[in-house]
């Protein structure tokens, strides 16, 4: 159990007045960045903006108080947007609920398994597709607010949201472009002059005085959702086995992609501050995380890369930077909500662009198209589609399968079966490596023999002349139950004409499939040979027994 250990109990052991006073800076800091972030992405996954809040402050809590970083930073993200929105918009908020409280046990359950470095079996390809597929479904999603559009449907798949902004563009409000310019223009330019306050929040203020002052006919918050400044209130979810059948599929990608979001955040806070985050126990605390913030009102959390980032360029030192983030939402929830209110949706809209345009990693993508090779772009172009075009679990499922698919493939024409030339055949005396019997065949195998590969493996079906086959299997890491059979096929059609067949240099894994499947006792001990000198030796003195 010393794996499943918080981080927040080793930081606690040589903590200090100095450490405290960093972290409760940084905590500050960093729940300025994540109020409006909060509200934009509870809006932009269908819910209403407190839930936003109660996300941050419940599931950031306890992720920072039982996770295996001492810096991340936890709440709503972008990648949780457009699959919230589809799930309240299919099975409504019990079925979110239960859908984030299963995703809660799968994460716990994957921690406890020790699952935590499973994240390097996700291609880098699939991971770059599919954040880049769910920055454009969140630009589309923003559209609407962004140009005051008047919808007369309510659409919830990306495509047909496209099809509704483009019959609808004749509604545009330009006004609410002007104030969605202006909260854009502040967002890109108050950075260059400002480090300290973060330019959304600035943002938020500017564009809500705007539009009091001149009483724009543009929609805020307040005209559109009711506001509540209600502490998170503990509720049980309406549980029947169809809400569950119906939203396990979803359950499983909240799962995944909390696990690998978070992870990948970990890893990014890794090489920030040269420490090394616990990953079971992360897994464990964004399980925990994420089935009390839906029970208690929330929406799918996981570790923000931006916001941990924040937290340490801040000084964030320990887990407790997290919590005081956490404590300060909940304090801007009781006292400040009301103003929350007056924010403008097109401000809310030109943040979502700018979380969806950083979440793009546009760069990051032209170079992977650039420099990968073509069946690895294919991966990637196709999980960028399906993301926009279906949504991710279609698209996690296509890419894992093509990526598994091309890696088979590519282990499959590495692994090769190739006779030795001899001597009378090279004229060489020294044959092609080593001396071989004029009586003796030898077949080199290279690579992993598995199914994609096992048809490599040759027939006895001629008469060869030979009455000896030494199979050398130094480069033969791994075998599979069809490489197996291949070989045991192999075997009898040499013990149909009377050919001996010795292994030679069988490594760890090969042989203990071997034994286990009693291939070992068929052949005989006998017919292994450490090395191909042994083997070699051993032929020779199969020839003078026969002779």
């Amino acid at each position: 159990m010393r794996e499943l250990t918080p981080q927040l109990i080793h930081s606690l052991k040589h903590y200090s007045r100095e450490d405290f006073t960093k972290d409760l800076t940084a905590g500050v800091i960093v729940a300025i960045i994540a109020l409006p972030l909060s509200i934009a992405l509870a809006l932009a996954s269908g819910v209403s903006p407190e839930q936003g809040l109660y996300t941050a402050i419940v599931a950031g809590f306890l992720i920072s108080a039982l996770g295996g970083s001492k810096v991340q930073i936890a709440g709503p993200t972008a990648a949780f947007a457009t699959i919230v929105a589809g799930i309240v918009a299919k099975n409504g908020m019990d079925g979110l609920a239960v859908a984030t409280i299963l995703a809660g046990i799968l994460l716990i359950l994957m921690g406890v398994l020790r699952m935590g470095s499973m994240i390097k079996f996700i291609p880098y390809t699939i991971t770059t597709g599919f954040t880049a597929g769910i920055a454009v479904t969140i630009l589309i999603g923003q559209l609407k607010d962004f140009f005051g559009l008047t919808f007369t449907h309510a659409p919830v798949e990306t495509m047909e949201k496209v099809g509704e902004v483009v019959r609808t563009f004749h509604t545009a409000n330009w006004m609410a472009v002007g104030v969605g310019c202006l909260a854009l223009a502040i967002l890109i330019v108050w950075p260059r002059f400002f480090k300290k306050i973060p330019a959304s929040l600035i943002a938020v203020i500017v564009t809500a005085g705007v539009v009091k002052l001149f009483s724009l006919p543009v929609n805020t918050i307040g005209n559109l959702y009711a506001i509540s400044s209600a502490l998170p209130q503990f509720s049980l979810p309406a549980v029947s086995y169809e809400t569950v059948a119906a939203v396990l599929p979803d359950a499983f990608t909240i799962a995944v992609l909390a696990a690998i979001e978070s992870l990948l955040s970990a890893v990014v806070a890794d090489e920030m501050t040269g420490s090394r985050h616990n990953s079971n126990m992360e897994l464990v605390a964004q399980g925990v995380g994420n089935a009390a913030s839906a029970l208690f009102g929330g929406i799918p959390a996981t570790g923000a890369i931006a916001r941990t980032a924040a937290n340490i360029k801040n000084g964030g030192k320990s887990p407790v930077a997290g919590m005081v983030h956490a404590v300060v939402l909940l304090l801007v929830l009781v006292l400040l909500m009301p103003y929350a209110a007056l924010i403008p949706m097109p401000c809310i809209a030109a943040i979502l662009f700018q979380v969806a345009y950083n979440m793009s990693g546009w760069r990051t993508l032209v170079q992977v198209v650039q420099h990968s090779p073509k069946s690895d772009v294919a991966v990637l172009i196709v999980t960028f589609l399906l993301t926009v075009i279906f949504d991710l679990v279609v698209a996690i499922g296509v890419g894992l399968s093509l990526a598994c698919l091309l890696f088979m493939k590519r282990m499959a024409d590495v692994a090769a079966v190739k006779e030795w030339d001899y001597v009378e055949d090279t004229g060489d005396d020294q044959g092609r490596l080593k001396p071989v019997p004029s009586h003796v065949m030898v077949y080199e195998f290279t690579g992993p023999l598995f199914f994609g590969a096992a048809d490599k493996i040759p027939h006895m079906e001629r008469n060869t002349g030979k009455n000896v086959l030494i199979l050398r299997m130094r480069s033969v890491p791994a075998v599979d139950i069809t490489a197996l059979n291949s070989l045991r096929r192999l075997w009898h059609e040499c013990q149909d004409k009377n050919i001996r067949v010795l292994f030679s240099h069988v490594n760890e894994q090969p042989m203990s499939v071997f034994k286990k499947s009693g291939l070992c006792d068929l052949v005989g001990e006998d017919s292994f040979a450490p090395n191909i000198d042994a083997a070699l030796e051993r032929a020779a003195s199969l020839e003078r027994t026969e002779v």
